[in-house]
């Protein structure tokens, strides 16, 4: 039981009355009356205070969030008691999440039940619990407020923002994917299996028609063929240091996981399976998985991952992907190169060439492309210029050095890094490069 503004007011207006009464001898009487009645009132409104377990109250909240997506959670606010509550609520939302709404004042009348709902962003991924609701409840004067817990503690989990990917799903549907920026792109003639014969159609290249069902049927057939399934696209995150900055509100490793998102679910769509391998401080394995339905298993890996305060070795990386997978693969390493990775880097490229298919994805820092594009005006300016400058040629070297080696690579902001990794593993196989 705490006391309210109301209470702390009165008591305020009456140790002015005592003050008055130290200086002036008629006030003391009025002092007197004013303490006992304040007193009395006090004693009786305490005793309208709704009791422990009178307060109950039901979450609900959704399963899953997608990070920095503001998701829709709602508290229903029950009493028992005779009379209508003047109710203030604010649930007990993570340290990882922010919440618009709360707290929330509503008026209960006897009997009834509230539905509070608010809007929660969750800031960081991985399994999050709701503790239990704190409910202050107004006594019938609004003298006193004591507080109750409600709604017990809720699981829920921050999953990756795959906005991308449904985005995809739903282009996909109604065959409009080029309005993502995502190509299709046809087959250059490697690789190609059989899938059936169709009436010819314009735009069919002549080598596809089949001359000898042309001739019986006595118009144009073509040969439809479909890309080769069961590859294998095994994704490589680098989860070091360096993965931690902050570019667009996000870090740097949570676009690398959006863009594995989206290439994981067109690589399923395709009929290839999809195998996580991180490094860099997080050592966790996920075996390839094939099919559509195989999408949640990999969210459910994805998740909670975290790029760690360990520096990263591509060494070692190349030596894990050469444990962990046998069989050939479009193995998509996810990192954030910088100039002094060159002679490690291509060590560990040339382990992996041997036997899979390497591709490199790198983001650029937007910030840095920005401050390179501003003004000159002082010295300073100029200095961290020169320095960008010299930062952007040495990245670029390197990323040069990496394709002389007939590595592919990705070299793309975090926006747009989803999308150009998709392009570039349709580029692939469409090439009948894996």
């Amino acid at each position: 039981m705490r006391p309210t503004a109301l209470l702390l007011k009165l008591l305020t207006a009456w140790l002015v009355l005592a003050v008055m009464a130290c200086v002036w001898a008629q006030f003391v009487i009025l002092w007197q009356i004013g303490g006992g009645l304040l007193l009395l009132v006090m004693i009786v409104d305490a005793l309208t205070l709704p009791r422990r377990g009178r307060i109950t109250g039901q979450r609900s909240v959704p399963g899953r969030f997608a990070l920095g997506v503001a998701s829709p959670v709602t508290l229903t606010v029950t009493h028992a008691a005779r009379r209508a509550l003047q109710l203030e609520v604010f649930d007990g939302i993570p340290t990882a999440a922010t919440a618009e709404g709360l707290p929330h004042r509503v008026n209960v009348p006897a009997g009834e039940f509230a539905a509070i709902s608010y809007q929660a962003r969750f800031v960081r991924r991985g399994q999050h619990a709701f503790s239990p609701a704190h409910v202050l409840a107004d006594s019938m004067l609004g003298l006193w407020r004591n507080r109750h817990f409600v709604a017990g503690e809720s699981q829920t989990k921050a999953y990756p923002n795959y906005e991308p990917v449904v985005r995809f799903a739903m282009l996909a549907m109604a065959n409009r994917v080029e309005t993502m920026g995502i190509i299709k792109r046809r087959r250059m003639g490697a690789s190609l299996d059989f899938h059936q014969l169709r009436d010819y159609q314009d735009g069919d290249v002549l080598s596809r028609i089949d001359w000898k069902a042309t001739s019986r049927r006595s118009t144009l057939v073509s040969r439809d063929f479909e890309e080769t399934r069961n590859q294998t696209i095994l994704l490589v995150p680098d989860c070091g240091r360096r993965m931690r900055a902050l570019d667009g509100g996000l870090s740097q490793f949570d676009h690398c996981l959006n863009a594995m998102l989206l290439i994981a679910f067109i690589a399923l769509r395709q009929g290839d399976e999809v195998g996580v391998a991180g490094f860099g401080g997080v050592q966790r394995w996920l075996p390839p998985v094939k099919g559509a339905h195989s999408m949640p298993k990999l969210l459910n890996h994805l998740y909670n991952y975290e790029a760690s305060a360990e520096p990263s070795d591509f060494i070692e990386a190349a030596e894990r992907v050469m444990t962990l997978q046998r069989r050939r693969a479009l193995v998509i390493l996810l990192t954030n190169l910088r100039s002094e990775d060159g002679a490690t880097l291509a060590s560990a490229v040339s382990a992996m060439q041997r036997r899979h298919l390497v591709l490199t994805a790198t983001l650029r820092e937007q910030e840095l492309e920005q401050r390179a594009d501003a003004p000159i005006d002082h010295l300073h300016d100029a200095l961290q210029y020169g320095a960008l400058t010299h930062y952007f040629g040495e990245r670029r070297r390197l990323l040069e050095s990496l394709r002389a080696q007939r590595v592919l690579t990705v070299d793309e902001s975090a926006q747009m890094l989803p999308v150009a990794l998709a392009n570039k593993y349709l580029d692939v196989k469409a090439g009948g490069l894996l």
